[in-house]
């Protein structure tokens, strides 16, 4: 397999999620509205994280980690789309599109990871919480946040060498918003049979390896739950790891049917690819912040403190009336 790519085909055409002129303005200031709130949401959770005394402990920053990993994995993909709304031709380079590509399995891969190792996390605290904060210690964590960007990173390296190998010729347009391993391997002009079943093979060996990793932890959770006599026991239980499950199945479901399937174009891809781009994200901080007293109470505090030290006058007079 050769290093260097035959491709004659320099940038690609990117369709979009509309061709209307008319929706192009909605899109652009929903999508902008989405973003600013994913980046503002992540931001607060890893602020509160760092400034709160009570918010130290494994559990949070794990989640402090994750809220970085949606900044940086909706950044890959929205700011490009903004831009290509605004303009007539939506091109990319070839280069900036297998970036894009690499980024984007990158940031996915070791978000795959890190909330399996969050499972693994939760699975401690619940099952062995005697000694939770011996398991759990900083110098782990800090490991298993480390092996899930080296996780990470050796998937995207797989995907984006992998597609980088084949040839391209023409058409150029991408039949999406952003580069990604299926719609690009359609347009190759070549016989991508093999290449097709080692990234699908790539995808699946980490969907598996995730897969295995949680069940056993929340077969393991849910059992320790039902032992717990006390109905609000089990509610408390229960309440620590709802969150990271409804945080696994909106990313899980829409990867593993993009990504553990040849690489056929079907008219629902675009839209359930805004799902795990765009909402998912977002809805990261919306289900931890809703769901979770100490990172509101976290929050609250942080944002009384700028209040205060922005306007110290008012808040004083106002404590003495």
């Amino acid at each position: 397999m050769s290093f260097i790519n035959q491709s004659s085909v320099l940038e690609f055409t990117l369709s979009g999620l509309s061709h209307s002129r008319e929706s192009q303005f909605i899109f652009f200031v929903f999508f902008l509205v989405l973003y600013l709130m994913t980046l503002s949401g992540n931001l607060a959770i890893i602020i509160a994280a760092q400034i709160d005394s009570h918010l130290r402990s494994p559990m949070y920053f794990f989640l402090s980690n994750l809220s970085f990993l949606d900044i940086c994995y909706s950044s890959v993909t929205i700011p490009k789309m903004l831009i290509n709304i605004l303009l007539e031709t939506k091109t990319i380079s070839f280069g900036q599109c297998i970036a894009q590509l690499f980024f984007l399995h990158l940031f996915g891969g070791t978000e795959c990871f890190l909330l399996t190792v969050m499972a693994y996390d939760r699975y401690v605290a619940i099952c062995n919480p005697l000694r939770y904060h011996i398991v759990m210690n900083h110098r782990f964590c800090f490991c298993l946040v480390a092996v899930s960007w080296v996780a990470g990173f050796l998937h995207s390296f797989t995907q984006a060498f992998l597609t980088y190998q084949l040839p391209f010729c023409g058409p150029n347009q991408i039949n999406h918003f952003f580069c990604d391993v299926h719609p690009l391997a359609v347009l190759a002009c070549a016989d991508t049979h093999v290449i097709d079943m080692f990234i699908i093979a790539n995808s699946g060996m980490i969907s598996l390896v995730c897969f295995v990793v949680l069940m056993f932890s929340y077969l393991g959770i849910i059992t320790t739950i039902l032992k717990i006599h006390s109905a609000d026991g089990r509610r408390k239980a229960f309440s620590t790891c709802a969150s990271h499950i409804l945080v696994v199945i909106f990313f899980f479901g829409p990867c593993v049917f993009i990504h553990l399937r040849p690489p056929v174009n079907y008219p629902a891809d675009k839209l359930i690819s805004v799902s795990y781009t765009v909402l998912t994200p977002l809805l990261n901080p919306l289900i931890y912040t809703l769901r979770n007293q100490e990172v509101k109470n976290a929050i609250k505090k942080f944002f009384r403190r700028k209040i205060s030290s922005l306007y110290p006058t008012k808040i004083h007079i106002k404590d003495h009336q």
